[in-house]
């Protein structure tokens, strides 16, 4: 059996190959996440698995993987609370290119709780961009979008009916605020959080301004040298907030002269198309 998992901050999917079982933990990053957090996830997918065992085969692609250290480590703890011993631990970016390009080229974003580009040669990550984490990067994100309603919100910046609706909307007192930034255990999932607001009123201004400044700025850090170096303009997108951002995407495309390919929710169809043609 081949199982495969897409880990993303906020949950993690779980699939096998060919009987189809599907399995949803919480996000497994290794900035965040305990060991503890590993066992516990790994224990559900036991049971919504049973039939796992020490000869299966995983595909691990997860946010928080880049360095050989953090994937070494994943994999470790993998192998350990699921009891297999052939575990491969990727990027999450890499399963983003594999599941929308497959073996063709193209620039490959991630637009979700975080953000990240590429581009992809059908064959490996080139050109991959700096990921400097919720406080410095993740520009375009859900969390991003999440920072900049929080800061207008906080400072009066946001104009006042949408002000007393954001209020109405999450019922929390500026130190509550606070202490989910800076004291949480998950800011980056918090801050995701209140990116919907912007979605839903995406027909004001204010909220469809801020959604396309945030994307422009994941174009400014993110994006545009990729662009330079490859020569590449055919984007491809995967991520639950890029699936989400409609108009305001399309926008940001012909604003910066790419081509949306495609725009994946989930990159587990694709990453199924992919190992399956393996």
């Amino acid at each position: 059996m081949t199982l495969i998992a897409d880990s993303g901050s906020t949950k993690t999917l779980w699939r096998t190959l060919n009987a189809g079982s599907m399995v949803v933990t919480e996000g497994l990053n290794p900035r965040f996440s305990t060991e503890e957090d590993f066992a516990k996830a790994c224990a559900e997918v036991r049971r919504g698995v049973p039939s796992l065992g020490e000869s299966d085969a995983l595909h691990f692609y997860g946010a928080g993987c880049g360095s050989a250290v953090q994937r070494e480590r994943v994999g470790e703890m993998l192998r350990k609370y699921l009891g297999i011993s052939s575990v491969t631990v990727e990027t999450d970016l890499l399963g983003a290119c594999r599941a929308v390009c497959g073996a063709k080229e193209g620039l490959v974003g991630i637009l979700g709780t975080g953000s990240n580009a590429c581009y992809y040669d059908g064959n490996i990550v080139c050109y991959q961009t700096v990921s400097m984490g919720y406080i410095l990067g993740d520009h375009g994100s859900a969390n991003h979008v999440g920072r900049c309603l929080l800061r207008d919100y906080l400072s009066g910046q946001m104009p006042e009916d949408l002000r007393s609706m954001f209020h109405d909307s999450y019922a929390m007192t500026q130190e509550q605020i606070m202490d989910a930034v800076y004291g949480g255990r998950y800011p980056n999932r918090f801050l995701a959080s209140l990116a919907p607001f912007a979605l839903a009123h995406v027909e004001e201004p204010y909220c469809s301004g801020l959604l396309g400044a945030c994307l422009d700025e994941w174009y400014r850090y993110q994006v545009q040298h990729v662009v330079a170096r490859s020569g590449c303009r055919e984007l491809s997108l995967v991520g639950g907030f890029a699936a989400r951002l409609g108009g305001v995407l399309e926008c940001f495309a012909a604003r910066h002269g790419l081509l949306l390919r495609e725009v994946a929710a989930s990159p587990m169809e694709g990453l199924c198309r992919f190992h399956e043609g393996l």
